[in-house]
């Protein structure tokens, strides 16, 4: 998977285009050694224009990877970044797409409709690879791979004081669906079906089985 191609990657200049600081953890846990270089990306995608929601998540992560990857490219004198990654996670429950909480009403009201209900975690993940290697699909560089995964969670019911505590601890307020599965929040989880890593916001296996396929298929200079 991605162990075995650990030498190669030390030697690249590998870009998290986030500020999340789950997903910087989860890639330096895989062994990754990565800056951080936030987008500016709006994040203001018609929701409506896409059949489901990773399609709408996988857009963002791409937009997102894209401006970063642009942006460095105009540094002037600093070194190319041969990979840059840009995710994003989002939460629908009952056809419609939850992203973070606008404030502590809206954390609220998310979390009490997402009590004792299913619903499900979709984050998308873009690889953009260094504009001077070729595709080795399609020949023309730059390499870009857009993925999805979606995760389905149930969440026990939960009292409107346990809401009110937890909206007033704060750490719903940077995250999709308003709670963190690492975190506090993971106290409501009843059950999950696909991937945990997905659900903090990254999935580490799908991304483990990309780079090992861009890597045998030569998109990565050695």
């Amino acid at each position: 998977m991605l162990i075995q191609h650990l030498p190669l990657l030390s030697s690249k200049r590998i870009i998290l285009a986030s500020a999340s600081p789950r997903r910087a953890e989860l890639l330096r846990g895989l062994g990754l050694e990565i800056e951080i270089v936030p987008s500016t990306f709006a994040e203001n995608l018609d929701k409506s224009a896409y059949s489901n929601p990773g399609e709408y998540a996988a857009e963002t992560a791409m937009c997102k990877a894209i401006d970063v990857t642009r942006n460095m490219l105009q540094v002037v004198g600093g070194k190319r970044p041969d990979l840059v990654i840009g995710a994003d996670t989002v939460v629908e429950l009952h056809r419609k797409i939850l992203e973070k909480p606008e404030d502590e009403k809206d954390a609220f009201n998310m979390l009490s409709n997402l009590s004792g209900c299913e619903h499900k975690v979709y984050t998308g993940v873009s690889l953009v690879l260094s504009p001077l290697i070729p595709d080795p699909k399609i020949g023309d560089p730059p390499v870009v791979r857009t993925f999805w995964e979606e995760t389905k969670v149930e969440f026990a019911n939960i009292e409107d004081v346990a809401i009110n505590a937890y909206v007033n601890s704060g750490e719903p307020m940077d995250k999709a669906g308003a709670y963190g599965i690492q975190g506090i929040g993971g106290t409501f989880v009843k059950s999950i079906f696909g991937c945990f890593f997905n659900v903090m916001g990254f999935p580490i296996h799908r991304f483990a089985a990309e780079i090992d396929q861009l890597v045998k298929a030569g998109a990565f200079a050695d």
